[in-house]
């Protein structure tokens, strides 16, 4: 059997996942392929490894015997390759996050970080979606949402760090011409919708504080990303519902307002996703601490 480690790996997944077409995904193969080296690895053994029932793969006996040996000889070679390959602290470290985040939050701090640790050259990389980390060669994910747990794969570290609240936003000229601070004097004014399906929109916000005046109706602008909502109500009379972290320092400025005190019953979660086993966690680590350590510092201030 020592000739056939493959087959024990691929059915460890298989096991783990109690599904071939997931222990496939897992390990970039066919669900075809799963199936042929299960039927090769049985007929090796001589024992049948899984039953089916309805769509999953579920342990016989035998099985369940195989898989505790697999799983605990498998964890003791990836720790011991894991020490083998770790790097150390110097060296690069591609980050992922938002376009929004990476530009308004992000890239205006890293210069502290690269006088704390020059020796880690930090890589930025924007995307709205969940990047495949190792497809993509990324080290860390910052994401942001309700279903970021739900979308990281088992294997991967997520870690929360934080929810961000949703308010309106507009200019401090815009907000001078709400005299009334009502929701009614908002309507004359150009409300920004980021992106087609967020889950801080504009009418569950009316929703939860009961404002009949904006509805699916109500006339938007739409853009595709909050940096670009903060370039229009800067430029502008316009309106849009904006996370506290990425707009503090244009309201401590005095360029930004918030329109009503009236937040987004959502709030915005914050997730660090990295894999466990990274060669470079020592440099994930101090990197995930010093973003912890800015947002504790900004929100002291």
């Amino acid at each position: 059997m020592l000739n056939n480690l493959n087959l024990l790996r691929t059915f460890n997944a298989a096991a783990h996942h109690a599904s071939y077409s997931l222990a496939a995904d897992q390990l970039c193969i066919s669900q075809a392929a799963v199936s042929q080296q299960m039927r090769q690895l049985q007929r090796l053994l001589g024992q049948q490894l899984f039953t089916r029932k309805g769509k999953s793969m579920l342990l016989t006996q035998s099985g369940e015997v195989l898989f505790l040996a697999t799983n605990n000889a498998l964890s003791v070679l990836s720790e011991s390759l894991d020490t083998l390959s770790k790097q150390p602290l110097a060296g690069s470290l591609t980050i992922s996050s938002t376009q929004a985040f990476s530009a308004i939050w992000l890239m205006p701090r890293l210069h502290l970080f690269s006088k704390l640790h020059p020796e880690i050259i930090i890589n930025i990389q924007s995307s709205a979606g969940f990047d495949d980390l190792t497809a993509q060669h990324i080290d860390l994910a910052i994401r942001f949402g309700k279903n970021v747990r739900q979308k990281t794969p088992k294997e991967y570290e997520c870690l929360h760090f934080g929810d961000g609240t949703v308010h309106p936003v507009c200019s401090v000229n815009t907000l001078k011409e709400l005299k009334n601070k009502k929701c009614a004097d908002m309507l004359g004014h150009p409300l920004i919708k980021i992106g087609s399906s967020s889950p801080y929109d504009w009418v569950e916000w009316a929703e939860h504080h009961g404002i009949s005046e904006v509805s699916e109706n109500t006339i938007y602008t739409s853009v595709s990303s909050t940096d670009m909502a903060l370039t229009a109500i800067l430029n502008s009379n316009s309106i849009a519902l904006i996370v506290d972290y990425l707009c503090q320092n244009h309201i401590e400025s005095g360029a930004l307002s918030i329109a009503l005190p009236l937040p987004h019953p959502n709030k915005v979660e914050r997730y660090f996703v990295y894999d466990k086993r990274s060669p470079k966690h020592e440099r994930i680590q101090v990197f995930i601490e010093w973003v912890k350590s800015q947002i504790v510092n900004e929100a002291g201030q």
